[in-house]
Order: structure tokens, then sequence, then C-alpha cells
């Protein structure tokens, strides 16, 4: 009877750990979860201040070849995404650029393989459904280093 005690006390408190760590994984997946996770409210309402405010027309793809003509007709097909996007060739600190869509209005992308590779990855994710939350964290990720 004393044997099946000590089992049963056993039994117990491995029972009772185990459902500790499931509450603590749980809530750890939860908040996990939450910073990562692109639904919530706050950020859906948040959108429009992504936007770094570049107002001018982009240069024509027609002045342009391969490559370059590619990233300059994204730049005109989708506009309010390269207009939330950092550009990692650091021309807002350089050059003073609002966003990676003011590398477009003038020449300086036809020169910087940062600024066509960044657009040319939001143009292939954005095709893919990708909403610009997305798009901009994997970019920030990728380039961010």
């Amino acid at each position: 009877m004393a044997k099946n005690l000590k089992q049963d006390k056993g039994l117990n408190k491995g029972l009772l750990i185990g459902i500790v760590l499931l509450v603590i994984i749980g809530f750890g997946g939860g908040y996990l979860y939450s910073i990562y996770s692109t639904d919530s409210e706050e950020e859906i309402a948040d959108i429009a201040s992504l936007r770094g405010g570049e107002t001018r027309s982009t240069l024509s793809p027609a002045n342009f070849t391969g490559k370059t003509a590619k990233a300059y007709q994204i730049a005109k097909e989708i506009p309010e995404i390269l207009d939330s996007l950092y550009c990692y060739c650091r021309c807002k600190e350089n050059y003073g650029h609002k966003s990676l869509l003011t590398c477009y209005v003038d020449d300086h992308s036809a020169h910087c393989d940062v600024c066509m590779d960044e657009a040319i990855i939001a143009y292939d994710m954005f095709k893919q459904g990708k909403d610009i939350l997305s798009i901009r964290r994997f970019i920030d990720k990728k380039y961010s280093h």
C-alpha cells in the first residue's frame, strides 16, 4: 500500500509538471504569434503610415534596358508598395530619399543593384499575393544585417 501511495504521488507530481510546461509553452507560443503575426488590427490600421510620402512620377522604363527597365516598370506598377519600403542602399541617409520609390524618380536605381533587387523581390511577392507587411518584413530581414 505504501508503495502504491508513493507511485501515486510521483505520478501526480509528473502530471502537474507536464501541465505547467504545457501552459508555459502555450502562452509562449501565443506570445510569439502575436509578435510575428501580420493580422493584428493595429498593424492593419497602420499600413498607411508605412508610406514614405514620395509623390513624384517615376522615370519611364523605356529609358532603360534589361533588369533596369524591369525595375523601373515595377516602380510604375506598384508605387504604393515601393513607397512603403526602406531602401537598404542607405539613400535615405545619404541623399534624403523618402523611400525605395524615390530611387525611381531619377536614375539613382539604374546604378544600384540593391534598389533594383528590392523592387524585384517586392514585385514577385506581390504577384504571389503577399501583403505589404509581409513584403516589408521579408526585405527588412534579408537586408538589415
